[in-house]
């Protein structure tokens, strides 16, 4: 299952790489929706090769992922690759300067089962699956419009 987003962004493209690479606000966002995460490298650069070890409920059972940056090329494109125990997940980022204050970010993922359960999981999601776009648009759009709220701020 594929599926992608863009947006524009009112904010230079080193600034909007920036804000995206600020892994440390995306664990935090995650700890406190009770996601459990854990980060391979002390070290607060991420670099190609770094991997995140979480823990989640889904659909009331515990969940582990592993996620790797496979690709970091700065300012233009990330790419990580996800696995857990029945499904696989490639997430690619990429940012266009439109101009000197106008970035375009598109995210594209695609996921792949590897077990029944899995089948069965991803199944249910292309049944509602206009309905699972829709929202991966608006969340893409919020976040959006929050990159250009904390550019304009300085934050």
């Amino acid at each position: 299952m594929q599926f992608s987003a863009r947006e524009d962004i009112e904010a230079p493209i080193n600034s909007v790489f920036d804000m995206v690479a600020d892994f440390e606000r995306f664990e935090r966002m995650a700890m406190r929706r009770g996601i459990d995460v854990r980060r391979s490298a002390d070290s607060s650069v991420v670099t190609a090769g770094t991997t995140w070890e979480t823990e989640f409920k889904l659909r009331g059972k515990p969940r582990q992922m592993s996620v790797l940056m496979t690709d970091c090329d700065r300012p233009s494109q990330m790419r990580f690759e996800a696995t857990s125990k029945g499904m696989t997940g490639i997430t690619t980022v990429d940012f266009l300067a439109l101009s000197q204050r106008r970035t375009r970010l598109s995210v594209e993922m695609s996921l792949a089962a590897k077990s029944l359960p899995a089948r069965l999981l991803l199944q249910s999601m292309k049944l509602g699956q206009s309905r699972f776009r829709r929202q991966f648009q608006v969340r893409l759009g919020d976040f959006a419009r929050e990159l250009e709220q904390r550019h304009l701020h300085g934050s």
